[in-house]
């Protein structure tokens, strides 16, 4: 399975991260599928940061504890 690094930058506190995923996956979504259907394999809190860039600690910031 191929697979790219995509960097994140958290637009809340600025932390940046990478994210490692499939390379298919990642250009059906950029394409318009569903992230939940394209990325199958990734964390929700992964998914998430992929869509909005938030990190999982602003995430529990702002939302609660994730746990």
């Amino acid at each position: 399975m191929n697979t790219c690094k995509v960097e994140v930058r958290c637009p809340m506190c600025g932390k940046q991260y990478t994210i490692i995923v499939p390379h298919d996956g990642f250009i059906n979504w950029r394409n318009g599928g569903r992230i939940q259907d394209c990325l199958p394999t990734l964390s929700n809190e992964d998914r998430e940061s992929l869509m909005t860039g938030i990190c999982g600690d602003c995430w529990d910031k702002m939302y609660g504890d994730r746990k």
